[in-house]
């Protein structure tokens, strides 16, 4: 069935209440708070996880006592995103700013302008592009498919009779469970946050010089990154792990090899003279491997989808011709092409004089307006594209960002500025272009769900308005509190994003690009590809702390157990003839195996939440001087022990009541 021939859960000829006030400023409030909880655990793990899922669990949890409709529901689904969304982009680029010394605290209100700008860019380049990728295409828009599923499901249908109906219960207690445990680690002191460790491999002369080699390994006790890894699944997360692997057990031993274990400084001396060593070496010198990698990477994700690029564009501009015509069906209506349109190159104004503002650079601040623009279009086609294919969660954002800022890099480069201002303005337009990029492919990924149960987009787009201002007006405050708290950068909040920005812009316009390992990083890239792998599963690995790439992998192995389980019970989800999308609005008889997958979701999606409000939480109350802890330095083997309960959880909780059918 072509998806404009779709029969949504709500008919196109049926109006129910959709953008109400309730809607908004749940939407707003969600915007702020799961915007709050993706900064911290952007910050800390490198990347956030898709708030549509749990943002539409908590919208209906909230709005529940007021009797709303499933498509007001979706309406405050649409404005938690735009806080992960704009976290997200957030994150992965302004905290640059501290590392390049540019800034030595966050400025909020130019981190205010930045997110507005670009989350509205995002919003209003995804109109056009609406019809391209969600209509048009085939692409399966997954965690669009499972808020359509779970909204469908408990909220939707008048039948007396429905089976197989999902209860949000288990987000609850996957957050609470999560929280807890996040609260004992870095409040009480209880449960240590990682466990690590090195290992002497002997002493070994190589070109004439004795040096004794070491092994490192370890682990995060990290509850919301068993989540990740189980939501990413298996294929996935074993290439962050095979990346975490290739530096830190094979490169970083034979860096130490070849030239001793240095003696640590700066806030690598907390971690002591041995791991604090290993840290060094793997930060300064691996991390680049990851750079290199990451930048050929993105290149390739770009390259890799110019057909949809180029259909993209025409669909947008065949759009343009078409949006003269009102159209009568309700749930193809999208705010006016040509208002859309006028806007986005009056956004060229508010962006020049945002860039002047920050840099006093006049006439690059012209140029780069106008390319900001541009470049936001190819981030927003390209990061819905990918979207679209592998969810929110997985989309390389990062990867689109990287390329972006190579481009900038080198034309700023081009026009010689090269100082602090230089590198200011690249990370200022990076910031805008990732964050435009990141709302535009998670807004396409709600349009998605809108369109199978049959909402308004138009209305869908005015709400992700009110997010972006909302989650805007706040997230300044919000990593100013982590950075004050924990200190981006550190260990505790070590930012491997914006790393990677600094290091991309330090190496390009600073000289300071340590290129033989980023050509090594590229060439290993280059590899991949032509053995048809992934490149930025596999960088990420070499960039992230090699305790984060373990339980992420642990995750995404309990993942494979479960699936294994289930296809080796139900047979492969592939062999069903009814579609994912009529599947995700199915009231009757929803089967067994999709029930128990839903309810891993909804479990992960809570751990996920749960640990990161906690840390938000536990900012707070560090930057009010507030001490709980109970211990002054915590035992390895609680946290271990409790992290493999709740690992045991995970690979039960999916399948539990189909093993009680036993």
């Amino acid at each position: 069935m072509s998806r404009e021939d779709f029969k949504s859960f709500i008919p196109a000829d049926k109006t129910i209440p959709e953008l109400t006030i309730k809607a908004i400023l749940v939407g707003v409030f969600l915007a702020v708070v799961l915007g709050a909880a993706n900064a911290y655990l952007g910050l800390y793990a490198g990347m956030t996880v898709s708030a549509i899922i749990p943002g539409a669990v908590l919208a209906l949890a909230l709005m529940k006592p007021f009797k709303p409709t499933i498509l007001e529901v979706n309406i405050a689904t649409m404005g938690a995103s735009a806080g992960e969304c704009v976290a997200a982009g957030v994150i992965f680029t302004i905290p640059a700013l501290i590392l390049l010394d540019v800034w030595t605290e966050i400025n909020y209100l130019q981190t205010t302008f930045i997110s507005l700008m670009g989350g509205l860019l995002g919003v209003l380049w995804m109109v056009p592009l609406r019809r391209a990728l969600v209509v048009k295409t085939d692409l399966p828009f997954p965690e669009g498919i499972a808020v359509a599923a779970v909204l469908t499901t408990t909220v939707g249908g008048d039948e007396s009779d429905k089976k197989g109906g999902i209860s949000s219960i288990w987000l609850a207690i996957g957050a609470i469970i999560a929280a807890l445990f996040k609260f004992g680690q870095i409040s009480l002191n209880i449960f240590r946050g990682t466990i690590d460790g090195m290992v002497s491999i002997g002493k070994y002369a190589i070109v004439g010089k004795e040096h004794e080699g070491w092994f490192y390994g370890g682990t995060a006790t990290s509850p919301a990154l068993l989540g990740v890894g189980w939501i990413i699944g298996p294929r996935i997360s074993s290439y962050v792990f095979v990346g975490g692997l290739i530096g830190w057990v094979i490169i970083a031993p034979l860096l130490i090899l070849a030239s001793g274990l240095p003696i640590p400084v700066g806030e690598y001396t907390d971690l002591g003279p041995l791991i604090g060593g290993f840290y060094i070496i793997w930060g300064e010198q691996v991390r680049y491997i990851g750079v290199g990698a990451m930048l050929v990477g993105g290149l390739w994700a770009v390259y890799s989808i110019r057909n949809n690029l180029v259909d993209s564009v025409k669909e947008a501009v065949l759009g343009i011709k078409a949006g003269a015509v009102k159209t009568k069906k309700r749930t193809e209506q999208d705010l006016s092409y040509k208002l859309i349109f006028i806007s986005i190159g009056l956004m060229i104004i508010p962006i020049f004089v945002l860039y002047q503002w920050l840099s006093g650079l006049l006439g690059i601040s012209i140029i780069m307006a106008v390319l900001t623009v541009f470049l936001a279009f190819i981030a927003s086609a390209l990061a819905g594209y990918l979207t679209g294919l592998v969810g929110s969660s997985n989309c390389p954002i990062s990867g689109v960002t990287v390329t972006v800022l190579l481009i900038v890099s080198l034309i700023m480069l081009g026009f010689g500025a090269t100082g602090l201002e230089g590198m200011a303005v690249v990370i200022f337009i990076s910031a805008v272009i990732c964050i435009g990029g990141s709302i535009s492919g998670d807004l396409l990924q709600t349009m998605a769900s809108g369109q199978m149960i049959g909402a308004t987009p138009k209305k869908l787009q005015i709400s992700m308005i009110f997010g972006v201002v909302a989650i805007s007006g706040v997230i300044g405050i919000i990593i100013g509190v982590l950075h004050e708290a924990f200190t981006i950068g550190s260990q505790s909040l070590p930012a491997p994003q914006a790393f990677l920005m600094k290091g991309i812009v330090q190496g390009i316009l600073g000289g300071e690009m340590l290129w033989p390992y980023v050509i090594v990083g590229a060439v290993l890239a280059f590899v991949l590809i032509l053995i048809n792998l992934p490149v930025l599963p596999v960088a990420i690995g070499l960039y992230l702390p090699f305790t984060l790439s373990v339980p992420i992998f642990a995750g995404g192995s309990i993942r494979y157990l479960t699936d294994s389980f289930l296809k080796k019970k139900y047979g492969s989800a592939e062999e069903e003839e009814i579609s994912d999308w009529e599947l995700a609005i199915k009231q009757t008889d929803v089967k067994p195996n999709e029930k128990a997958m839903r309810t891993g979701l909804l479990f992960t999606a809570g751990l996920v939440a749960g640990e990161a409000l906690m840390g938000v939480v536990v900012a707070v109350l560090v930057v009010l001087g507030i001490n709980l802890a109970l211990m002054e330095t915590a035992s390895w083997w609680p946290g271990l022990l409790v992290l493999a309960y709740i690992g045991l959880l995970l690979a039960y909780i999916p399948i539990r009541e189909i093993l009680s059918q036993r």
